[in-house]
């Protein structure tokens, strides 16, 4: 089976600064790929050099077999691009403008179109210049959507949105993910990173530094655990991945690296009432990775 994306090396320099440090990367069909990093880390940087928007310094990226670089004309055929921001024609109303967009991709599902403007409470009878940002943005989403491309590239598809259309943009993706399409999303907001993606890319100052489901990269963060005794709490301080002790009462929270299991022995012998344990959220994994340190040089993505 030929990857939605692969690229090997992939790496772009303005100068002397290293934007996108030798990236290798592969996306599957029906796979939706979160790829986060702060800003300025070479998210978008990344995503020009992989469409071929931007020539690569070194390596190469492939969509479904095509170099991009080389021939983007072929590559693009089976892809729907959605930046973060909407530059569009002021003059032209949103359905004159879905109607151009459409010729340049080449093919679109009108009933899905027609679908998508209920779902995202858009007026397409006005003009663009009338529409707020969120407006500008929900005719990229439902232009790339209605196309109905073996491959959505979404950078920072959101931006703009109220909670209600995040919430339609969460369920259509999720639709494209069944129907077999790939999903390179993009975004700062990570809880829909968490609730979309099959797998996390996260990259800082240029360099990919994480892949994995999240279940994968659950030990960059620990696990919390809050425990009630019937007695004074035992002493928790020393046992071996345990850290981040606190006691009030009868009491204790703490946080665990690693393994469970001496934690669990000295709770089972101490008259442990009530055990409540809860995994590291995107959001936790993420700080835990970038919670010091600058972000990187990217001025592409700063702008």
């Amino acid at each position: 089976m030929v990857a939605a994306i692969r690229t090997v090396g992939l790496a772009k320099s303005f100068g002397s600064t290293a934007a996108l440090r030798p990236m290798d990367l592969e996306v599957s069909e029906g796979e939706v790929l979160g790829f986060l990093g702060p800003n300025g880390a070479g998210k978008t940087t990344a995503i020009r050099c992989l469409l071929g928007l931007a020539r690569a310094t070194a390596g190469w990226a492939e969509i479904f077999g095509v170099n991009a670089q080389t021939h983007p004309a072929e590559a693009h055929r089976r892809v729907a691009y959605v930046p973060g921001e909407a530059n569009l024609w002021p003059g032209l109303t949103g359905r004159e403008t879905l109607a151009l967009l459409s010729r340049v991709q080449g093919r679109v599902d009108a009933a899905y179109q027609e679908e998508l403007i209920e779902r995202f409470q858009l007026d397409p009878s006005k003009r663009v210049r009338a529409y707020s940002k969120g407006n500008r943005q929900k005719v990229l989403l439902i232009a790339a959507l209605s196309s109905r491309p073996e491959l959505l590239v979404l950078d920072e598809p959101t931006t703009g949105l109220d909670p209600l259309m995040e919430q339609a943009f969460r369920e259509c993706v999720g639709e494209a993910r069944r129907r077999g399409q790939a999903v390179f999303l993009s975004s700062h907001i990570l809880s829909e990173v968490e609730a979309l993606s099959d797998r996390v890319a996260i990259i800082r100052a240029g360099e990919l530094v994480e892949v994995g489901t999240l279940a994968e990269m659950r030990h960059l963060s620990a696990l919390s655990v809050d425990a009630t005794f019937d007695t004074t709490p035992p002493d928790l301080s020393r046992v071996p991945g345990v850290t981040a002790v606190q006691v009030d009462g009868n009491r204790v929270r703490c946080q665990v690296i690693g393994s469970v299991e001496p934690l669990l022995g000295v709770l089972a012998a101490s008259g442990v009432h009530q055990l409540l344990s809860r995994e590291p959220s995107l959001e936790e994994l993420f700080l835990a990775r970038y919670g010091r340190g600058p972000a990187g040089p990217d001025s592409s993505d700063a702008a």
